[in-house]
C-alpha cells in the first residue's frame, strides 16, 4: 500500500507541475509554400483578381508567412497607393522572403514616399548577412519609386564585395530602373561601367549593366570606348556581347567600329549580329555598307532580314539602283521587298522613270501574291513613294483580310509622315492632305477595329494639320469610339481618346481602364499542377513551355482555357521582331485582335533576364487577352510591366526560327 501511495503522490505531484508550466509556442514557420491547390492561396489570387484590398491586407498579420508574403507579392500587381504605409509593416517581417515581396510591391507603387519606407528598413549593419537578399531587393525597389537625388547615393556605394551577388544585384537593378524613368546621373554611369568591364563581378550583374549602357539614352561613355571594345570583344557571354554592341554605337570613335566589324565577321550568335548591324546606324554609310552586303546573305534569316532592313533605314540616293539591282537576286520575299522599298525611299525624285519601274514590280508582286504578309508588307513598301495613295486607296474596298486593311492604312500614315511630303506633292499638298484626312476619317468609321487603331494615330501626327483641315470631324471620331465594343477594344478606344484629346486642345490623355470583366475560375485550380506544361506545334517544329501557375495563375488558367477549347489552333505568330519577341495569338492576325474580355495584369516579382520567357501582350494595364510573346533574348526593360507565365524549357531553337507568317498548328496542355 506503501508503495502505490507512493507512485500516486508522484503522479499527482507531476500532473500539477505540467498543467502549471505554460504552453509550448507554436513553432515559427519559415517556409512559403506555392501551392495553389492550397485553398487559402487560392482566395487570395481571387481577392488579388478582384482587387478586394481590404481582405488582403488581413494577411499581413497572419502567422504563416506564405500568405503574408503571397498578400504582399498581389500588391506588385495591384499597385494601390494607399497600402504604402501597411506594406512598410511587412520591411520588418521576421521571413526575407516577406521583406523582399515588400519592398517590390512598394516599388511597384512607383510612389515617392515609397523612399523613406525602403531606405529606413535598410538593414545597413547586416556584417552576417543575414538580410542580403532584402537589402537587394529594397536598392532595386528604389530605382522604381525613389527621388533623383537618392541616385547618387546609389551609385556610390563601394563597399560591396564581387561575392555580395544580391546586394551588387540590387543595386545595377536599381540604377537601371531608374534610367527606364529617364533619370540619370554621371555616377550611376560610371558604376555600370565598373560592373560591365571587371569579369569579377557576376554575371547577373554585369547584364543588368550592359543593358543600361545599351538602351539608356542621353549618356556619354566616349572615353571607355577602349574598355568596351575590349570587353565586347572577349567576353564569352552572348548576352553581354548583344547589349554593348548597342552600347558601341553611342560612341562615334573608329574604335567602336573597328570593334563592331571585327566582331560582325566572327560572330556565331545571330542575336549578336542582329544588334551590331543596328548599332552600325550610327557610322559613315561607306564605312560599314560592305559589312552590311556580306549579312544580307547570311544563313539566317532574322541577321538577313535586319540587314535589308538597314537598307531601308540608311541607305544612300547613290546606291539607289543597287538595291533594286539586289532585289532581283535570289532572296526570300521579306528581303527582296524591303530592297525595293530601301530602293524607292532613297532614289531621287527626278529619277520618275527607275521610280515608276520598281512602282510597277511592287505593284505585281502585290497583285500576284496570295501570301497576306507579303501583300501587307508590299502595301507598307508602296507607301515610299507618295503619289501611290491613289493606287493604295483603290485597292482598300477590294481586300478581305485584316491583316492587309491594316497594312494598308499604315501605308497611307506613312505618307503622311515622310518628310519630303511637301516636296513630293508640292502645290498639291493642301488637296492629298485633306484626301488622306478623309481616308483616315472613313476608316474610323469603318468599324475596323486594326484600321480605326492607325486612322487614330495618323490623324494626331505633327507633320500635316488635320486637326485643321477636317474642322467638322470631331463628331465623327467621337462617334466611331462610342461605338467600339469593350473591353475588347479598349486600345483602339485610348487611341482615339488621344486624337480626341488633340482636337480639343488638350495635351495629355488619361488611359480608360476597363471595369474587370473576366474573373479567376478557382475551381480549375483543382484541376491543375502548379506547374503544368504546353506544347506548340508550329510549322516549324514543336516549342514546348513549363507554365507557372503559382506566379501568374489568371494568366496560367487564361492560356490553358483558350488552348483547350482551340482558340490557338490556326493563329499567326504576326509580329516578330529579331532578337527581342516573337508573338502570336491575335483573332486577326495583324496584332489587333482578340477574345471580349480582358484579363488582370499579373506582375509579381520575376525576371526576363534570359530568353524563352513567356509573357502576356498587352495595351496597357489589366488589357491582356490572348496575345502572347517569347523572348529571344534578355530583355530586363519589360520586368515588373509584363506578366511572365511560362519559360521555354524545350524547342528554343524553333523560336529563334519563327518568323512572320508562322502558323500555331496545334496547342497542347499536359498535367
Amino acid at each position: 500500500m506503501k508503495l502505490k501511495s507512493i507512485y500516486f503522490v508522484l503522479f499527482a505531484a507531476s500532473y500539477l507541475l505540467l498543467q502549471c508550466m505554460p504552453p509550448s509556442p507554436d513553432p515559427i514557420l519559415t517556409t512559403i509554400n506555392r501551392d495553389l491547390k492550397d485553398p487559402l492561396l487560392q482566395k487570395i489570387s481571387y481577392e488579388q483578381d478582384h482587387q478586394i484590398t481590404d481582405s488582403l491586407l488581413t494577411y499581413f498579420h497572419h502567422k504563416d508567412p506564405t500568405y503574408r508574403y503571397a498578400a504582399a507579392m498581389a500588391f506588385g500587381s495591384v499597385q494601390d497607393k494607399t497600402v504604402l504605409d501597411s506594406l512598410a509593416i511587412l520591411l520588418k517581417d521576421t521571413l526575407e522572403e516577406v521583406r523582399m515581396a515588400a519592398a517590390y510591391a512598394i516599388g511597384q507603387q512607383g510612389d515617392l514616399r515609397g523612399e523613406q519606407f525602403l531606405i529606413g528598413a535598410f538593414e545597413q549593419y547586416d556584417s552576417l548577412g543575414q538580410y542580403k537578399r532584402s537589402n537587394g531587393a529594397i536598392l532595386e525597389a528604389v530605382g522604381r519609386c525613389a527621388s533623383k537625388d537618392f541616385l547618387t547615393s546609389l551609385s556610390s556605394i563601394s563597399t560591396y564585395s564581387h561575392k555580395d551577388t544580391f546586394l551588387l544585384e540590387g543595386q545595377a537593378r536599381g540604377i537601371y530602373r531608374y534610367s527606364l524613368r529617364k533619370i540619370i546621373d554621371p555616377t550611376g554611369t560610371s558604376k555600370m561601367l565598373e560592373f560591365v568591364n571587371n569579369p569579377k563581378y557576376p554575371s547577373s550583374v554585369r547584364l543588368m549593366g550592359a543593358n543600361y549602357l545599351g538602351r539608356t539614352k542621353n549618356i556619354d561613355i566616349t572615353d571607355n570606348v577602349e574598355a568596351l571594345s575590349q570587353t565586347f570583344e572577349q567576353d564569352k557571354d552572348p548576352r553581354i556581347r548583344m547589349a554593348l554592341a548597342l552600347a558601341l554605337n553611342k560612341i562615334q570613335q573608329p574604335r567602336a567600329i573597328q570593334s563592331l566589324l571585327k566582331q560582325l565577321s566572327i560572330e556565331k550568335d545571330y542575336r549578336v549580329k542582329c544588334n551590331i548591324i543596328r548599332a552600325l546606324k550610327s557610322f559613315e554609310y561607306d564605312a560599314v555598307k560592305t559589312d552590311i552586303w556580306a549579312a544580307l546573305d547570311d544563313s539566317n534569316a532574322h541577321v538577313a532580314q535586319t540587314a535589308a532592313q538597314f537598307f531601308v533605314d540608311n541607305g544612300v540616293p547613290q546606291e539607289a539602283k543597287l538595291y533594286r539591282l539586289k532585289a532581283k537576286e535570289e532572296y526570300s520575299w521579306p528581303i527582296q521587298i524591303s530592297l525595293l522599298e530601301a530602293a524607292s525611299r532613297h532614289l531621287p525624285l527626278y529619277m520618275t522613270n527607275t521610280k515608276g519601274a520598281i512602282n510597277a514590280e511592287l505593284k505585281r508582286r502585290y497583285e500576284k501574291s496570295i501570301n497576306p504578309f507579303e501583300r501587307a508588307q508590299t502595301l507598307k513598301a508602296l507607301a515610299e513613294f507618295g503619289w501611290n495613295y491613289q493606287y493604295l486607296q483603290r485597292q482598300l474596298p477590294l481586300l478581305q483580310s485584316p491583316i492587309e486593311k491594316t497594312a494598308l492604312i499604315e501605308a497611307l500614315e506613312k505618307i503622311t509622315t515622310h518628310l519630303d511630303f511637301y516636296k513630293t506633292f508640292g502645290g498639291n499638298f493642301r488637296r492629298v492632305s485633306q484626301q488622306l484626312g478623309i481616308q483616315f476619317i472613313d476608316a474610323l468609321k469603318s468599324g475596323d477595329v486594326g484600321m480605326m487603331a492607325v486612322a487614330a494615330r495618323a490623324l494626331r501626327h505633327e507633320n500635316i494639320d488635320f486637326k485643321t483641315i477636317l474642322l467638322d470631324s470631331l463628331p465623327t471620331i467621337v462617334n466611331a469610339q462610342q461605338s467600339l465594343e469593350l473591353p475588347q477594344s479598349i486600345e483602339i478606344y485610348n487611341e482615339l481618346q488621344k486624337t480626341i484629346d488633340l482636337f480639343n486642345g488638350k495635351k495629355t490623355t488619361v488611359p480608360k481602364i476597363v471595369a474587370h470583366n473576366h474573373p479567376i475560375d478557382t475551381s480549375l485550380f483543382a484541376k491543375i499542377s502548379s506547374n503544368p506544361s504546353a506544347s506548340i506545334k508550329t510549322n516549324k517544329g514543336t516549342i514546348q513551355l513549363r507554365l507557372d501557375a503559382s506566379l501568374a495563375p489568371g494568366s496560367v488558367l487564361n492560356f490553358i482555357q483558350l488552348a483547350e477549347s482551340g482558340y490557338y489552333q490556326g493563329k499567326y505568330f504576326h509580329r516578330v521582331v529579331p532578337n527581342f519577341v516573337i508573338q502570336g495569338g491575335c483573332a486577326r492576325g495583324d496584332g489587333y485582335g482578340g477574345l471580349d474580355y480582358t484579363i488582370r495584369s499579373e506582375v509579381p516579382i520575376a525576371y526576363y533576364d534570359t530568353e524563352g520567357y513567356v509573357g502576356m501582350a498587352s495595351a496597357g494595364k489589366h488589357t491582356e487577352g490572348t496575345q502572347f510573346f517569347i523572348t529571344h533574348s534578355p530583355t530586363p526593360h519589360l520586368d515588373g510591366n509584363y506578366t511572365i507565365f511560362a519559360k521555354v524549357i524545350k524547342g528554343m531553337e524553333v523560336v529563334h526560327q519563327i518568323e512572320a507568317g508562322d502558323v500555331m498548328e496545334e496547342v497542347k496542355i499536359n498535367y
